[in-house]
């Protein structure tokens, strides 16, 4: 093999991997994931914590620190990205839950569509189950 067929052939393995389906769709959700991230660290920043601040009489979070001889602990930070961590995993939690709540009614709605009338083939396997148990010896198994 040449060296121009082997990178040729890396290439071609390279693009079956990215063309993936399931890989598109996670890159997707990464990609969303990250944005949805700006969004709920600008309302914590810009929304919450100046309500909590509001109440406590702390005007920002970062600037909370404690002083440790020369060094310097940003708790404040800490506190904001926490609940910026809690509103994400409380929205998260929403999002999972409405989803298997949809499923769980496809689930429930494919049952009832597939129970409630039943295809021609069905009914004709079940005439034929139902004329094969009549006859003599009729239910049992063939060999």
């Amino acid at each position: 093999m040449t060296h121009t067929t082997e990178v040729v052939a890396v290439l071609k393995e390279f693009k079956d991997f990215i063309m993936k389906g399931n890989l598109v769709e996670i890159a997707v959700g990464l990609i969303l994931a990250l944005a949805f991230k700006t969004v709920v660290d600008s309302l914590v920043a810009d929304v919450i914590t100046p309500i909590i601040a509001a109440i406590g009489g702390q005007p920002n979070f970062d600037s909370l620190t404690l002083d440790i001889g020369d060094g310097e602990i940003r708790y404040g930070a800490f506190l904001n990205t926490i609940i910026s961590f809690l509103i994400i995993g409380f929205i998260l939690f929403l999002i999972v839950k409405a989803y298997n709540k949809m499923v769980e009614m496809s689930r429930r709605k494919g049952e009832t569509e597939e129970t409630e009338e039943d295809s021609a083939e069905v009914v004709l396997l079940r005439e034929i189950r139902d004329s094969l148990a009549g006859r003599p010896g009729g239910g049992a198994p063939l060999r």
